[in-house]
């Protein structure tokens, strides 16, 4: 079994190859795709063969999936272009008659109403459109998106949000790597939906007071209103747009679509995830700089 992981300069990606020498792949048996291949050196000295895999090239596409049966599509971060730029790797992915594409999704992907869950919905439609045997992964937050928020809390002692008493599932980005590795190996997997997300399901209140043994001051939860939150992100230099689409995802979590925790991720994995102390106190350091 040849494995691509796409993305593999990014910061999942390179987890991912990590998870998957771990696991026991060899490198002879793992292919690593980046735009730029130059920021895939370290990977490369491993023994892993590198490609050039641009997401909006498909003749790139077509190039690195050549005598690779098992693809690893981690989502992309171009906004509004995903959906076609997914569609590429789909058609390759169908044309090189690849056995298990497995993607990374958002968390209830085909039901939720918020702004990231589009792209994704469309994503994984066009997978089943495709006819492709498949894998979904929805990944709920990872830990280290709170890094920056708890890093500027050292200094203000406050985190600010407008997502009330709404709970995430967050896991380390190593934990979702792991769970993505597990199934890129595997067999069984296919036509499964997995909600990855952490064991544990926290508010912002436990952020706070988990904020606050990590940088070593007393940090509060400061509860914003939508329209509060909003002037507040402009107030810091957002356009309009982006700021509604800041407080649009936090609307989300306030209605719930990161708050659900199964144990599917730890059951793959056969460990729990990294509980939240212990991701943000590896994540926080790095962002204080």
């Amino acid at each position: 079994m040849t494995i691509l992981v796409t993305a593999a300069s990014g910061q999942l990606g390179r987890l991912v190859v990590d998870a998957l020498l771990a696991r026991g792949a060899q490198p002879a048996d793992v292919v690593a795709g980046a735009r730029d291949t130059s920021k895939l050196a370290d990977v490369a000295a491993r023994g892993i063969r590198t490609v050039e895999l641009d997401y909006a090239r498909p003749d790139t596409i077509a190039a690195a999936l050549d005598g690779v049966d098992t693809v690893l599509l981690i989502s992309g971060t171009e906004f509004g272009q995903r959906a076609a730029q997914h569609q590429n790797v789909i058609d390759a992915a169908k044309a090189a008659r690849v056995t298990k594409l497995v993607y990374t999704s958002a968390p209830k992907a085909t039901t939720a109403d918020f702004a990231l869950a589009a792209e994704h919905k469309a994503t994984e439609e066009a997978i089943a459109a495709a006819g492709v045997p498949a894998v979904i992964v929805r990944h709920n937050w990872y830990t280290e998106n709170y890094a920056a928020d708890v890093a500027r809390a050292a200094s203000t002692g406050t985190i600010a949000a407008s997502v009330a008493d709404g709970r995430v599932a967050s896991a380390s980005r190593a934990d979702f790597a792991e769970g993505d590795a597990v199934v890129l190996l595997e067999d069984g997997h296919v036509g499964q939906v997995y909600e990855f997300g952490g064991d544990v399901v926290w508010d912002y209140s436990e952020l706070a007071v988990v904020a606050s043994e990590v940088v070593g001051r007393s940090v509060e939860y400061q509860r914003l209103t939508t329209s509060e939150h909003v002037a507040a992100l402009e107030s810091a230099g957002l356009d309009a747009g982006t700021a509604g689409f800041v407080a649009g995802i936090d609307d989300a979590i306030r209605r719930g679509v990161l708050g659900d925790a199964d144990g599917t991720l730890s059951r793959l994995i056969g460990r729990p995830t990294t509980p939240l102390v212990e991701g943000l106190q590896a994540a926080v350091p790095s962002a204080l700089v």
